[in-house]
């Protein structure tokens, strides 16, 4: 093959390189032949182009190698960039050279062969433009999230998934055997950021989380990425703050910087451009009179189910925190009013009926109600001795927060369900790839 420089695909799309003859690497998107001419697409992580490849140019050898390369071949091509309006992007290859470096003879990807094969390859589907968008929009979301928060000082920690500790109490945990000892992969890492708000002040991680459901509805995995954080000398009202603040410029971020993605995955790059703080506010007691006098099914002390968060997404343009729920609804950790009543905490309710995409509080620093709380859960409360002494030991007024990644990444894609909104989906029924 001719010794040309080496480019990516996206750089031709931008017109550096028109007129110029260079190399790109990549996939068989698609593929063609008519008469003595083949129309290969290949793509690259950033792109796909059209590559010409016409037998009285480059000759029967490696005429045939290109009539016979399999979709999702790996190949190198070399050859002149044309602009023409014509191809499919706006610039085609005149091939000089064609090699194909790793066949692929009847990869199984097919159209409308169901989901439960295209999750038996997942592995493969990957390479499909939906799953490579989304996988763009959650780089750019996530990469926002990180310039945002050091924006506004704060520290990304990374605490332990294994613990013995159950954040949300002693439900839905993954149970396992840590040298002869029970322990568990962590529902949230929350206990871990309040440990550190006392030397750092304002801390965030990004970690797997686990929940041990049986659900099978669209927006639940067993596995996911949680974003949470937490701040010292916070109440509840100043975390409602932050948490809108970072979502729109995850929003607006997005709509900058990967317009083009959201777009070809059906959401107007507008939408988000134009979501601004402050964000609607209701409180639970509100939520359930206005969902009375739509006929919901739902009495004072009950959780909101889908049909409810659809319904309050019509109600409100954009999102919306729902505060002050009943304090027995909520963990053990959470401030009370005076009463103990109510919890001095919110959910984030993404528009359109996308759902609960962030649970927050401000957190007690009542020792004697959050261990009379544990106790009323039933758990060991020699087992959260180490919790309870942050309340012991120069407990300030703290709040936090934690974002469930793929429901907010399927929020930015218009995704149906939160299992393309990741890699490798993880449900009750499905372990594997």
């Amino acid at each position: 093959m001719p010794d040309v420089p080496r480019v990516k695909i996206g750089s031709i799309l931008d017109g550096q390189h028109t007129g110029e003859e260079i190399l790109i690497q990549g996939w068989i998107h698609r593929h063609r032949s008519t008469g003595g001419i083949v129309f290969a697409v290949v793509r690259d992580a950033t792109g796909v182009l059209q590559c010409t490849v016409k037998k009285d140019k480059v000759g029967e050898e490696v005429f045939a190698e290109a009539e016979t390369t399999d979709f999702e071949a790996s190949v190198r091509v070399t050859g002149v960039v044309e602009e023409d309006e014509r191809a499919p992007e706006g610039y085609e290859l005149q091939v000089t050279g064609f090699a194909e470096v790793g066949e692929s003879p009847d990869v199984p990807l097919y159209e409308d062969q169901g989901i439960e094969h295209e999750l038996d390859h997942r592995h493969l589907w990957l390479r499909s433009q939906e799953l490579t968008d989304v996988a763009k929009v959650r780089h750019t979301a996530m990469d926002a999230v990180r310039e945002w928060f050091t924006e506004e000082d704060f520290w990304q920690v990374w605490p332990s998934i294994l613990t013995k500790n159950a954040a949300e109490g002693g439900a839905n945990v993954f149970e396992l055997e840590y040298f002869e000892e029970p322990a568990y992969l962590t529902q949230s890492s929350q206990m871990y950021l309040e440990a550190m708000i006392y030397s750092l002040e304002r801390v965030w991680c990004l970690a797997p989380s686990f929940r041990a459901e049986k659900s099978r509805t669209p927006r639940h995995l067993t596995e996911y990425w949680h974003l949470e954080a937490e701040q010292a000398w916070c109440d509840n009202e100043e975390n409602i703050e932050i948490q809108e603040q970072l979502v729109a410029h995850a929003c607006n971020a997005v709509a900058e910087r990967a317009g083009e993605q959201v777009e070809q995955l059906g959401r107007d790059p507008a939408t988000l451009a134009e979501v601004a703080p402050p964000f609607d506010r209701v409180t639970y007691d509100e939520t359930v009179e206005l969902l009375q006098e739509e006929s919901h099914d739902i009495s004072w002390g009950e959780d909101f189910g889908a049909p409810d968060e659809r319904a309050l997404a019509r109600m409100f343009d954009g999102f919306v925190f729902v505060t002050h729920f009943p304090a027995k609804m909520k963990a053990f950790y959470m401030a009370q009013d005076e009463d103990e009543v109510y919890a001095k905490c919110a959910d984030l309710l993404g528009p359109e009926g996308y759902g609960e995409l962030i649970g927050g509080s401000e957190r007690s620093t009542d020792l004697d109600l959050v261990e009379r709380r544990l106790e009323a859960e039933g758990e060991d409360v020699e087992d959260y001795e180490w919790f309870l002494d942050l309340r012991e030991y120069g407990s300030v007024p703290h709040s936090g927060f934690g974002l469930g990644v793929e429901r907010f990444v399927a929020y930015l894609c218009n995704l149906d369900h939160v299992r393309d909104a990741v890699p490798f989906p993880r449900t009750p029924n499905r372990i594997q790839p």
